[in-house]
């Protein structure tokens, strides 16, 4: 005998299909849901840890802009007392070497022979005078060179000419005055 099945079982089938196939997309989109819940809290997470350390180096960064300011106001301020101890130095060692230069010019000075003026321009000296005597011109020089805190005689101008009815030879000499004489220098100097 044959057998023959007259229940919808073509219907029940393609019904747990449409069951399976519905479930299935369920899962595959909570499944999709949940990967990129996770995945945009992975970047948001690392995206803010990013802003807080950039956060951070501006912060840092604006420390050290003002610490550099600060350093650059010091520099400033430490170049500007330096100019001031090196001009009040270099006024100090100017003092000392006016008084040097009187006290050489009066020792060295020849009978004969008389000042008009004497400049100092830094370390370069000019002097304009009368001399009884170019001889006396001449030993005036000997006494520049061999002088401790002298040195360096040029004569730039020797003439004759004539001062209160007396024949003189005037002239103009330059030398420079030296900073540092040795000490050897110095003892001769002072004798």
């Amino acid at each position: 005998m044959i057998r023959i099945n007259l229940l919808p079982h073509r219907e029940e089938k393609r019904r747990a299909r449409k069951i399976q196939f519905f479930a299935l997309s369920f899962i595959s989109a909570a499944l999709g849901l949940l990967v990129w819940v996770l995945v945009h809290m992975a970047i948001s997470t690392q995206m803010d840890y990013q802003a807080r350390r950039n956060a951070y180096l501006e912060k840092e960064t604006a420390i050290l802009d003002k610490q550099i300011g600060e350093i650059r106001k010091l520099r400033e301020q430490t170049k500007s007392l330096l100019e001031r101890k090196d001009a009040v130095e270099k006024l100090q060692s100017d003092r000392a070497s006016v008084v040097h230069l009187m006290d050489q010019m009066l020792r060295i000075l020849p009978e004969g022979v008389y000042l008009k003026s004497i400049r100092q321009n830094g370390d370069a000296i000019n002097l304009v005078g009368y001399a009884q005597s170019n001889a006396r011109v001449s030993t005036l020089m000997r006494a520049i060179e061999d002088s401790a805190w002298l040195e360096s005689p040029a004569l730039v101008e020797i003439h004759a000419s004539s001062a209160n009815g007396a024949r003189v030879s005037e002239f103009t000499l330059t030398f420079n005055l030296t900073k540092s004489p040795g000490t050897d220098a110095a003892k001769v100097g002072r004798n």
